[in-house]
């Protein structure tokens, strides 16, 4: 399943960087996820709740931030496992500066299900991740909102 979307905000990508770096922030933008826990540099356990259609389930695994080009962007990588399947992603997040005021974050890659999961069909999946990353940029935008510096 291909995962895609951007969204223009008003900031700096330093600014957007940092957000993203930080753990607790990225917990709490992050549609789903109920915990997440650094283990390392760059590694998190992490914990989601997350509701597919008519199937839902309780996922468990790690995250990981690669090749990371502050403030350009990173490889979020994710392994995540649940009774209702598995799920693995590698998403490019890239964060580019258009103007004096504003930045684009965009994601772009692919992601592997399997079980339940991957039975649900393409259609209702998509329809998932897309409220997802709706969501997640509506909830960076908050952040950012409380974030700004005046």
């Amino acid at each position: 399943m291909n995962l895609k979307g951007s969204h223009t905000f008003t900031a700096k990508a330093q600014t957007i960087w940092k957000l993203l770096m930080d753990p607790d922030t990225l917990a709490k933008i992050t549609p789903g996820i109920s915990k997440l826990e650094k283990t390392g540099e760059d590694t998190f356990n992490a914990m989601a709740q997350v509701k597919i259609g008519p199937v839902s389930g309780s996922f468990k695994g790690e995250v990981e931030m690669k090749e990371k080009n502050e403030p350009q962007g990173f490889i979020l990588v994710i392994k995540q496992k649940s009774k209702i399947g598995n799920a693995t992603a590698d998403v490019h997040i890239t964060i580019d500066q258009v103007n004096d005021t504003n930045c684009e974050v965009a994601f772009d890659g692919k992601a592997k299900l399997s079980g339940l999961l991957a039975r649900t069909g393409q259609r209702v999946i998509s329809g998932v991740a897309n409220a997802l990353s709706k969501q997640f940029f509506q909830a960076l935008e908050k952040e950012l909102d409380g974030k700004q510096e005046v």
